[in-house]
């Protein structure tokens, strides 16, 4: 009996085929009769220069570029499934196309990156940050008003690499795509979720698949982790309601209690100079009993009550 082949599309940056990597791993555990192929994908995202390293959010397409060709492909029937950083994927996908599968989540803290300091607080009057996340943007000035705040693009090392070449003062990282290409050194200092709330998805690894591809589905449904589903799930469904793009200085974290008798959301919606954050929370009990749509509505209610509570004007 011939084995099942799954073609797997992913961006061709470092840290995309470690993450990779970790799914096929998984699926061949969970699989006898999977044959994987991987099939790395340039994005313009990752290679296009970029004249005085625009802002994310300037960029035609948003977060969503970095998936784009990989959807092609999907739509194309070219490969049979996508893998991402979920924190970089839109929540509108395109026609035909779904997120149903996520890998257990990483750490899902920021990193504060830098040679010299290492805090915020740490750093000089009128220091330069540098980061292209209106999130961190936000935080920073928000706690530190006398920031300087630059554009700053590249992959995990790139960034380092700008840093120790003493570029900017300081960046921000992902803890998780960190761990897993298990750099550590000194410049790494994480930053607590209380300190900076992380990113909807962040530390979460999704699959993304064809709607109608039902033997995929039931592929990745052997590696799919419930609990980091049910708290994600949650989080993008605020994200939906508030309409957060690029543009939008959000923190979305849902968390289980150390029980998982708990799912704890939290929300912070800044005005893009940080002066003004708004705040909301909720939480749902019994989460190992929780389904999905349950996790979706806590999502959505949640987001409809920060909306309500915003003025005029608040979201462009």
């Amino acid at each position: 009996m011939s084995k099942q082949v799954l073609r797997i599309g992913t961006r061709n940056s470092p840290l995309a085929m470690k993450q990779v990597v970790i799914l096929s791993q998984a699926l061949e555990k969970a699989h006898d009769d999977l044959e994987i192929q991987i099939i790395p994908v340039q994005s313009n995202a990752d290679w296009k220069k970029h004249e005085g390293e625009k802002p994310l959010s300037e960029e035609a397409g948003g977060k969503g570029m970095f998936a784009k060709e990989i959807e092609e492909l999907l739509l194309d029937g070219a490969i049979d499934c996508g893998v991402h950083s979920l924190k970089d994927m839109a929540c509108k996908l395109p026609e035909g196309l779904v997120i149903q599968h996520y890998l257990p989540r990483e750490n899902p803290n920021d990193a504060f990156i830098s040679s010299q300091y290492k805090s915020l607080s740490d750093l000089p009057k009128g220091a330069t940050i540098g980061t292209c996340s209106t999130r961190r943007a936000a935080i920073s000035l928000n706690k530190r008003p006398d920031l300087n705040i630059v554009p700053f693009r590249g992959n995990v090392q790139t960034r380092i690499n700008k840093v120790m070449a003493e570029q900017v003062d300081a960046t921000f990282l992902a803890m998780a795509g960190l761990n897993r290409l298990e750099i550590k050194n000194d410049l790494i200092n994480e930053i607590t979720s209380s300190d900076m709330l992380p990113a909807c998805g962040q530390g979460a690894i999704c699959m993304e698949v064809r709607e109608n591809d039902s033997k995929t589905h039931k592929v990745l449904e052997a590696v799919n982790c419930y609990e980091t589903q049910i708290a994600v799930e949650a989080e993008r469904q605020v994200l939906s309601v508030i309409d957060g793009t690029c543009h939008t200085p959000i923190s979305v974290h849902a968390t289980p209690s150390d029980d998982n008798q708990k799912l704890s959301l939290t929300v912070q919606l800044y005005s893009l100079d940080g002066q003004h954050v708004y705040e909301e929370q909720s939480s749902i009990e019994n989460v190992e009993g929780v389904s999905v749509a349950e996790a979706q509505k806590l999502g959505q209610e949640t987001g409809l009550k920060l909306l309500n509570r915003l003025p005029d004007g608040f979201i462009e």
